[in-house]
C-alpha cells in the first residue's frame, strides 16, 4: 500500500496575464492584479491599478478603463484613464475622453472625445468627427 502524501506540491502558476478570448463576452466589473488582454467583448468597467490592459484588434469594449498602461487596437467606448501611458494603435478607436501623462496615437486610429495629456495639454475633438493623425 502506498502511503497518502502529507503535503501536496503544486507548481506555481506560470500565466503572465489574464485573457478575455474572442469567443468570450463579459458583462460587469473586472478588477485584476495582473496584466489583462482583451480580444473579446467587455461591457462594464475595467480596473487594473498598477497593471496594463491591451485591447486587441476586433475587440469591442464598452467600459471605463483604468490602468497603468493601456494599449488599444480595437474599439473602446468609455473613459480611458492611465497613470502612465495610452497607446492608440491602428485600427483602434476611442469614443470617450482619454486622460494620461503620455498619449501616443498611430495614423489610422480615431478618437471622438477629449484628450488630456501632461505633455500636450488638453485637446478637444468634436464628437461627430473622427480624428486621425
Amino acid at each position: 500500500m502506498v502511503p497518502w502524501p502529507t503535503t501536496l506540491r503544486c507548481s506555481p502558476e506560470r500565466r503572465v496575464a489574464a485573457w478575455v478570448g474572442k469567443a468570450l463576452r463579459v458583462e460587469g466589473r473586472i478588477i485584476s492584479n495582473e496584466d489583462l488582454t482583451i480580444d473579446g467583448s467587455v461591457e462594464g468597467s475595467i480596473e487594473l491599478g498598477d497593471h496594463s490592459v491591451t485591447i486587441g484588434p476586433g475587440a469591442v469594449v464598452k467600459a471605463d478603463l483604468t490602468a497603468k498602461t493601456i494599449t488599444i487596437s480595437g474599439a473602446v467606448t468609455g473613459m480611458v484613464r492611465a497613470t502612465e501611458r495610452v497607446d492608440l494603435r491602428e485600427p483602434g478607436s476611442v469614443q470617450g475622453d482619454i486622460k494620461a501623462p503620455r498619449f501616443v496615437m498611430a495614423e489610422g486610429a480615431t478618437v471622438r472625445g477629449r484628450i488630456e495629456s501632461r505633455n500636450q495639454g488638453e485637446i478637444t475633438f468634436p464628437a461627430s468627427t473622427p480624428t486621425s493623425r
